[in-house]
């Protein structure tokens, strides 16, 4: 059994992982947050340590490390604020564990070759989490790959509607500066999934960039893809309004939809399993993404023509 420690306790996403340990049969022993609003820990780990200040929880660690035995981390997960990954992720590795990161693991694609010398020299690991690439939605479609793209290009549309109040513009979610804007902290897995599976990316095109709306086009070595990202809930489609939905999600590829309708939830225990038998994902998997959303992110907002997504029309009146 190894222990963890996990930064971001009191974050959207942290449950999965608090589940993951727990399923993986191994144990919490220590959890930061400046918040506090951390019930959710009693239903995997009453016992861990419960740190708000990052300074307290270092010096734990750290303590755990020089004393060794069952509390000393082998893990640090990591569920901070995107801006934040950084920094943990060398933290991890400063007390000698490996790191499980969040995405986007970095926000700038300089940042990667940091962390990667980094893993050189303390023989530690950052793995990311990059789950999608597990759900059987797209396992099934990567076996098809060489099918679909055998004779031309494919076409994908990316529809992605999650709807957010007031709060998240308020939150460093809505600052660019800490979240790397919509398409960074909503779309980079969608990202990394297409390019994980189609190539590279050969032409980058923004044709919206607000703080709740982004779009564009990418061309990849072997596919077409029209992107839509919003946090905005005048942006669902009626039928997905009238069933009381808050999200809407579509990948489709030649004009057949993926079904994305559940296979979410056990997507991080995937995940965890595959590190700790050795099959993690590792930084150099993120690149490819992480350099497309910071080339979105600074990208001039062009005048939508040609080749670009639907739902977009309804945003140009």
């Amino acid at each position: 059994m190894d222990s963890f420690a996990l930064i971001g306790a009191a974050g959207y996403i942290a449950p999965r992982h608090m589940k993951a340990i727990a399923e993986t049969g191994n144990s919490l022993v220590a959890a930061l947050d400046k918040n506090d609003s951390i019930g959710v820990i009693d239903s995997y780990f009453p016992e861990a340590e419960f740190f708000t200040e990052f300074e307290r929880f270092d010096r734990y660690i750290e303590k755990m490390r020089r004393i060794g035995g069952e509390k000393e981390v082998q893990y640090v997960s990591i569920a901070s604020p995107n801006y934040l990954h950084d920094a943990h992720a060398r933290f991890a590795l400063r007390v000698g564990a490996d790191a499980i990161c969040e995405k986007p693991i970095v926000l700038n694609p300089w940042n990667l070759d940091a962390l990667e010398e980094l893993e050189r020299e303390t023989g530690k690991h950052i793995y990311p989490i990059l789950q999608l690439r597990l759900h059987p939605a797209i396992v099934a479609l990567s076996k098809e790959v060489g099918n679909i793209t055998k004779d031309k290009n494919a076409e994908i549309d990316i529809t992605y509607i999650t709807s957010r109040g007031r709060w998240y513009m308020v939150s460093w979610k809505g600052d660019v500066s800490k979240s790397g804007g919509l398409a960074t902290n909503i779309g980079v897995h969608f990202f990394d999934m297409v390019l994980s599976l189609f190539g590279k990316a050969k032409w980058n095109v923004v044709h919206m960039s607000q703080p709740t709306r982004a779009a564009g086009y990418l061309e990849l070595q072997n596919a077409r893809v029209r992107w839509f990202l919003s946090t905005d809930r005048s942006d669902l489609p009626r039928q997905v309004v009238e069933s009381g939905k808050t999200t809407y999600r579509s990948i489709t590829v030649n004009g057949q939809e993926l079904e994305f309708s559940d296979g979410f939830s056990d997507l991080h225990t995937l995940s965890y399993e595959a590190i700790l038998k050795g099959d993690g994902f590792c930084l150099e998997d993120t690149r490819h993404a992480i350099e497309t959303v910071f080339e979105i992110r600074h990208a001039k907002e062009l005048t939508p023509k040609g080749d670009y997504h639907p739902f977009l029309k309804r945003n140009m009146r």
